[in-house]
Formats: structure tokens, C-alpha cells, sequence
């Protein structure tokens, strides 16, 4: 059996960098239909719930039906879902109708690329970094979606926090209890920030799937890295927001996410957790 962490760089490299492109292509898959998934899922609920009848839809899920240009509903073809090199190929257009494709497919692929990579190059080529480069995907599809539809679904935040916990019993077992006191703490915090800002203010300052990925990072990071996560997340957020309100006048008063920005905190901790914690205990 051959020994991926024994090849030559000029071999592996580009390996992993193709496995990220892959994955990230995939994720662009996961980004565009699971909210529509869920839509329809809660849909159903509620006519049931109704006692009306079920709708007739096509299947509809992660794999079926085939990639297809959303606007002439053509399927595309094999040689036309290469990551980065398809989009190119059509210069990000759909290749019967014309259509201008969204460039969050390319930059999608390049970002998990670019994670993989970031994974393997710290945390070098074994199983645990197989779990860490499923974390950073995994924070790279909820901040997507949380942009783009305000939502962070379950189907992600919950194996998110089962596997940090399991990362930690199978490789670092003396951080299992820090990991528990994270997910319930990241939760608890959250929560509680949730409920003073409504007491006080009588809006909605965040919603329940922020609680659950502040609980997920907790799982894969350890209590002691939660207020360091919330600086982060907070600082990014507040400036981010400001520059954007002040540029785009439109947005003013406009909700914004938090996942994206707690997704961004998650990946700085869990890619230079160590040396960052210990900048961060120096400046205390």
C-alpha cells in the first residue's frame, strides 16, 4: 500500500490540492440545495400538519437530479464540472443557453483548495487531518449559506460538534473534557447574549444556529479558546458591518449574519489555534 505522506512533494501537492478542488465542488453542490431541500421538507411538514394534500415533486437531493444550468434547466455535461477548469473552458457561461454562471462556484473550489491545503501543510498528511480539513469544509458551507439565506442548517451544525467531540476522543483524549465545558459553554454563551439583547433591545439579535456552531467550535477547540472566538468573530463582524453600511447605503439597518464571521474565527483557531492562544494569554 503506498504511503501518501511518503511521496514526493512535486507528487503531493498537487494531489491534495486536487482533492480540496473536488470537495469544494461538492460543497457548491451541498450550498445550492440543501436550503432548497429544507424548504421543501418544512413545506411538507406543514401541509401534513394541515391535513392537506402532499404535493408531487420531482426527487430532489444531494444527487439527484444531475448538475443543471438554472436557467434552460440543461444538464451539464462530465467535461463541463471540472473544478476551475470547466468554468474557464465556457469563460463562466452555460454552454447551451449562454448564461453567465455565478463565479461562487469557482471561488467555492478555490477556497477548498485552499483549506486542504492550508490542513495538510500545518497539520501534515494523517487521519485527524482528514477530520480537521472536514471541519474547515464544513464552516466554509455554513458561512455560504448562512450569507446568502440567513440560515445554518442542522444537517451540518450537529455532525459539526458530534465530530469535533469525536475528534477529540480518538486523538487528543485529555482535551475530551475541555471539549464537553466548550460545546455546552459556546452554546450557553451565545444563548444568553441572545436573551439580554432581545430583554434590552426587543429584537432578535442572532438566531438558535449561531448557538449551535458556537457550540460545534467549542466541541473541536476546547473551552479555553471561546473568548478568543467571540473577539474574533465580534471584532470582524462589527468592522465589516460598519464598512459596509457605510459604503452601501442600502444595507443600512439590514440583518447581517454572524455565521459567516464566527466560520471565519473557526478556521484562524483551528488552523493557528496554539500559537494564536498563546499571543492572545501573553497580551492578558
Amino acid at each position: 500500500m503506498i504511503n501518501v505522506s511518503e511521496l514526493p512533494p512535486a507528487l503531493l501537492w498537487p494531489l491534495v490540492a486536487l482533492l480540496g478542488l473536488c470537495l469544494g465542488s461538492f460543497l457548491n453542490v451541498v450550498i445550492t440545495r440543501l436550503p432548497v431541500m429544507l424548504m421543501q421538507g418544512w413545506r411538507a411538514e406543514a401541509r401534513e400538519a394541515l391535513e392537506l394534500e402532499a404535493e408531487e415533486r420531482p426527487r430532489f437531493n444531494l444527487l439527484s437530479p444531475r448538475s443543471q444550468c438554472p436557467r434552460c434547466q440543461a444538464a451539464i455535461a462530465w467535461h463541463d464540472n471540472i473544478p476551475l477548469l470547466s468554468y474557464a473552458k465556457r469563460r463562466g457561461r452555460c454552454a447551451h443557453c449562454g448564461t453567465r454562471i455565478s463565479p461562487q462556484y469557482p471561488l467555492i473550489e478555490l477556497a477548498g483548495g485552499a483549506l486542504t491545503l492550508s490542513v495538510v501543510a500545518i497539520h501534515g498528511v494523517s487521519v485527524a487531518s482528514l477530520f480537521l480539513i472536514a471541519a474547515c469544509l464544513a464552516l466554509l458551507a455554513l458561512a455560504v449559506i448562512d450569507f446568502r439565506t440567513q440560515l445554518l442548517p442542522d444537517a451540518i451544525t450537529l455532525p459539526l460538534l458530534w465530530g469535533g467531540l469525536l475528534y477529540q476522543l480518538l486523538f487528543q483524549p485529555l482535551m475530551l473534557q475541555s471539549a464537553v465545558i466548550g460545546a455546552m459553554a459556546g452554546y450557553v454563551v451565545l444563548w444568553s447574549f441572545y436573551w439580554l439583547f432581545k430583554l434590552v433591545t426587543g429584537k432578535e439579535g442572532m438566531g438558535y444556529g449561531d448557538f449551535k456552531l458556537m457550540a460545534a467550535l467549542g466541541a473541536w477547540l476546547g473551552w479555553q479558546h471561546l473568548p478568543l472566538l467571540l473577539l474574533l468573530s465580534a471584532g470582524v463582524g462589527a468592522l465589516v458591518g460598519i464598512v459596509a453600511q457605510l459604503a452601501i447605503p442600502r444595507l443600512r439597518g439590514a440583518p447581517m449574519p454572524f455565521g459567516p464571521f464566527l466560520a471565519l474565527a473557526g478556521w484562524i483557531a483551528l488552523l493557528a489555534g496554539t500559537p494564536l492562544m498563546a499571543w492572545y494569554q501573553g497580551m492578558l
